[in-house]
Parts: C-alpha cells; structure tokens; sequence
C-alpha cells in the first residue's frame, strides 16, 4: 500500500503470508541479498531487522517505535554499515549507487544506448524499453554505470554520468546531471552533481543544485541554485543556531524536507536545511536552518499557515495523478501539528 506515493509502514501494512523482512532505513547491507532462513538480523552490534516465517506473529506498533530481537529466533550478522546523520546520504550515496547499479537485475543486462546517442567508458548502461531517449544524449558511464527506468523521458541536450538512476516516470530535460538518484515521477534540468530525489520532485529549470538530498513532492522554482563549498573550502557545520555540527565534509549543499518550494532565483548557502512544508521566496538569501512550515522571503520567515499549506499541497499532488484524499490532509495536518501547533 502507498500513501501520498510513499509505501505505508505500520503493522497493519506486513504482509500476513509468507516470509516478512522488516529492516531498518539506516541500515545499508554490504552485500546483494540476505539469507532467507528466519532470524533477528545484526549490522554490527545494532539490531537491523529481523526475518520471519509465515507462523511467526508480525510486529506492532510499539515494537516497530523501539525494536528489539524477538527471542524465539536466532541471531545472524549481516555484513553493512549505518547511516548515522541525514548528510551520510549524501556523501555515500554516490558509491552505494555505483554498487547498487552493478548489482542491479531489475533490468536486461546489454549495451542498451538507443540509436542516436552517445556513451563514453565501459560501465553499464540500461534503458527500460518503455523509456524514451531522444538523439544527441551522452551516456558517461566512465565512473559507474547508469539505469533508465521505465517510462523515463530523456531530452536531447542531456549529458549524464554515472553513477545515475532515474525511477519510473522521470524526466531528465536537458543540462549536465552526474551521480544523481531519483524518481518516481521526478523533473530534472539544468547542472545536477551528486543528488538524491525520493520522487514527485520538480526542478525542471536551469540552476545549480549539487550535493544534495531532496524529499518528496519538492518543487525548486527556475534559477533556484545551492552552493556546496564554502569559500575558504572549510568543513561544512549544519543545524539550528548555537547548535550546529561539523560534518567533517567539504562539499555540502542542501537537504529539503517533503512539500518544499522555492521560488524564482532563490538561492542557498552551503548546508542549508529546509524544513518540510517550507515555502520560500525572493532574492535575499535565507538562514541555513529553516524550521518546517515556514513561508517567506530571506531572514523575514513565518508560520507558513496550515490551511494554505494544505490547499497548496491538494493542488500539487493532483497535478502528478496521485488523489487528494482526506486521508493524505489528514496525514499531512498532522505533521503540521507536530512541528507547529504551539506556533
């Protein structure tokens, strides 16, 4: 089941027959499967998941809050690592595509470059047959392959290299995209490095957006740009005021939370977060930390408002053919609830 075009987690949505794997998001397993036999599943001394028969009683709510190993099972490790802080996506994501991408069967393995375009390197390239790719588009899979999913539109004036996947329904416009994730259903044009979409993300204009993790339902307006090194080339800090971190990585644009917006020429600084929900605009460049639902332009931000958000967002989801249901306001209403309803 999928909801607001994310897949529903909760009890009531395991399935009930055959074998269940419940796994954690943070976990990033080393190799290309996992054995099928049942058992509560390690990565390193942490638990990641456990595997279950069709006997065995699926988890509730509670136990999916605060995991712990179900004792009628046996413990097996699992080679992989953890994702620890929300940037860890985007400094490793890169490398965990390219391995993803060799490992992939989700399509035939070939040559797979359509008539009329070009690939440079030896690194694998594969087109879904329902994709279309127009002539004139360059394939650089010299540093890691590259996968075009079904329904997938390329434009001429593409050039892409790998590490690269665009999920069903994509649209890659035109410009330079490298090491970029994304889809379902995800726009992109313009200068693209090393970014993640979840899907339904719109950046279908010119701009720079490198170094970055996108959320869902995202829009960036045309000319929004990020940067992602700072001018003295020092290590990027991130979070709120008097609290920030040093991610010890020196290329680091933007992380944007689900329902985002920018509009026309906004611009970013280096480790810029922006809050879910958040609608921005104006030339004046706004703080690094933006809380979620806020609205406005620069450094003047306020509580974006929960009926206009709503309405807002009713209107985006239709646009891409997913319903406006009562259940996605409610859902929705509630996140708005938890960030701002002592605003």
């Amino acid at each position: 089941a999928e909801h607001d075009g994310v897949p529903c987690v909760g009890p009531d949505h395991l399935p009930h027959d055959g074998r269940c794997l419940v796994w954690s998001s943070r976990a990033v397993p080393a190799g290309a499967g996992i054995d099928p036999e049942p058992a509560n599943l390690w990565v390193g001394d942490a638990l990641a998941g456990v595997l279950l028969a069709p006997e065995h009683p699926r988890p509730d709510a509670a136990w999916l809050a605060d995991p712990a190993p179900f004792p009628e099972l046996p413990d097996r490790r699992v080679e992989g690592t953890w994702l620890s802080r929300a940037w860890d996506l985007v400094a490793r994501g890169p490398d965990q595509l390219a391995r993803d991408l060799s490992a992939s069967t989700a399509l035939p393995p070939g040559e797979g470059v359509p008539a009329g375009a070009w690939k440079l390197g030896s690194g694998p390239v594969r087109v879904a047959p329902s994709a279309r790719v127009e002539p004139g588009v360059l394939f650089d899979v010299r540093e890691g392959g590259i996968e075009i999913g079904p329904e997938v539109e390329v434009r001429t004036g593409t050039r892409l290299a790998g590490p690269l996947y665009a999920g069903p329904g994509s649209r890659l416009l035109g410009g330079a995209i490298s090491g970029f994730a994304g889809g379902p259903m995800s726009y992109v044009r313009g200068e693209v490095e090393q970014v993640t979409m979840l899907g339904y993300a719109n950046k279908a204009h010119d701009g720079f957006l490198g170094h970055a993790y996108v959320g869902r339902w995202v829009n960036l307006g045309a000319l929004t740009t990020n940067s992602d090194l700072k001018n003295n080339y020092g290590s990027v800090r991130v979070g709120p005021p008097g609290e920030e971190v040093d991610t010890g990585l020196y290329k680091l644009g933007c992380l944007i939370g689900d329902h985002a917006k920018t509009g026309i020429g906004v611009l970013l600084n280096t480790g810029t977060i922006v809050g879910a929900g958040s609608n921005l605009f104006g030339a004046e460049l706004p703080p690094k930390w933006i809380a979620p639902f806020s609205w406005g332009r620069g450094a003047a931000l306020e509580v974006y408002r929960r009926d206009a958000f709503l309405a807002t967002a009713a209107k985006v989801v239709a646009r891409r053919g997913v319903e406006a249901s009562d259940a996605l306001s409610a859902w929705l209403g509630d996140a708005w609830d938890a960030a701002r309803g002592t605003s």
